[in-house]
């Protein structure tokens, strides 16, 4: 009985030991949920985060990407990350608003000269702070992602802020947004991004403001007479983590997934600047739309029109975090 007895152990014990083995062997599972297709650069930047942080780190991450709102949609993705069943999302950085104001910077009109100027902004110092931002509430973020520069649209051309007086504008919902038309004389009508279109056909509103992909993918440019190539502000996203998730991971598994991840980013942002300059000239041909360019003096009314917002929201968003901004236009 003895000998059966050790015998019964002996084989328990080593069962134990292989399932023990067998669980420590198994990959770190993370699973990266968006909202957008995957041939869009932020699709594209999930994909190479999975390519280059499985080479990384092989067998012990499989990363799990969930396109087209697969798993969870626009207005849960954030809860569903605070509760840990992803640890990976890409809101854009318009629904951060309740979490830090400090991000609305990127919403501020004709702050930025350029997508170049937000990628000096968002490498800098105030930038990479920006991430950090949120720690406390649970949100780490990792990096930005371009959607792209916004452009002015309208039945009349919008040559100098007075051509805005009394038009009715689409806008995301966005106090900054919502100030930048009232101080040109405009009226901002907040619209879900699914209503765009057939509010501009039956002229519920006047204008919107988009970049080139929104405008090609979304058929803006059926629907509007005149572009104005106005840059006036950036529609970014910010890709984040689960603060508490993140921190705990061992430093042999956090640091190669940060690279995996900014170099993931850059891939993005690149096929971001090369598809708006496809999506431009798609919209060019089409020769449904004119697409008017907007002068160095014509640039320079707008600014200082809608630049008392800058002032409006400076205690919320940080004078320090606006002038490194303005800071990032200078190459």
């Amino acid at each position: 009985m003895l000998l059966r007895a050790l015998a019964v152990s002996a084989v328990f014990s080593i069962s134990f030991s292989f399932s023990m083995t067998a669980a420590a062997a198994d990959p770190l599972v993370i699973k990266f949920s968006h909202v957008v297709a995957d041939n869009t650069p932020k699709g594209q930047t999930a994909l190479k985060f999975k390519e280059l942080a499985e080479k990384a780190l092989p067998g012990k991450v499989q990363v799990q990407v969930f396109p087209n709102s697969q798993l969870f949609g626009d207005g849960k993705e954030m809860e569903a990350l605070l509760l840990g069943d992803v640890q990976i999302i890409a809101p854009s950085l318009a629904k951060f608003a309740k979490y830090t104001p400090k991000l609305q910077v990127f919403d501020l009109p004709f702050l930025f000269d350029s997508i170049e100027a937000v990628d000096r902004f968002q490498a800098g110092p105030k930038g990479q702070e920006l991430l950090d931002s949120m720690t406390r509430k649970g949100i780490q973020g990792l990096g930005y992602v371009h959607n792209g520069m916004k452009q002015l649209s309208a039945n009349k051309p919008l040559h100098v802020p007075a051509d805005a007086k009394g038009l009715k504008f689409r806008i995301q919902t966005s106090d900054v947004l919502e100030a930048q038309f009232k101080a040109v004389g405009g009226n901002p009508q907040k619209l879900a991004f699914a209503e765009v279109y057939q509010a501009l056909q039956t002229g519920v509103v006047d204008g919107t403001e988009n970049p080139w992909s929104n405008t090609y993918s979304q058929k803006f440019y059926e629907v509007q007479k005149y572009i104005m190539e106005s840059e006036h502000g950036v529609i970014d996203y910010m890709v984040i983590v689960n603060a508490n998730w993140w921190k705990k991971l061992p430093d042999d598994v956090r640091k190669p997934l940060r690279s995996a991840m900014t170099e993931a980013i850059q891939y993005g942002n690149k096929i971001a600047q090369e598809e708006a300059k496809g999506y431009r000239q798609k919209v060019i041909d089409s020769k449904k739309t004119e697409v008017l360019p907007m002068t160095p003096a014509e640039v320079a009314q707008w600014r200082e029109a809608t630049k008392p917002v800058w002032k409006q929201f400076e205690k919320e968003i940080g004078k320090d975090v606006i002038e490194a901004a303005q800071q990032a236009n200078k190459p």
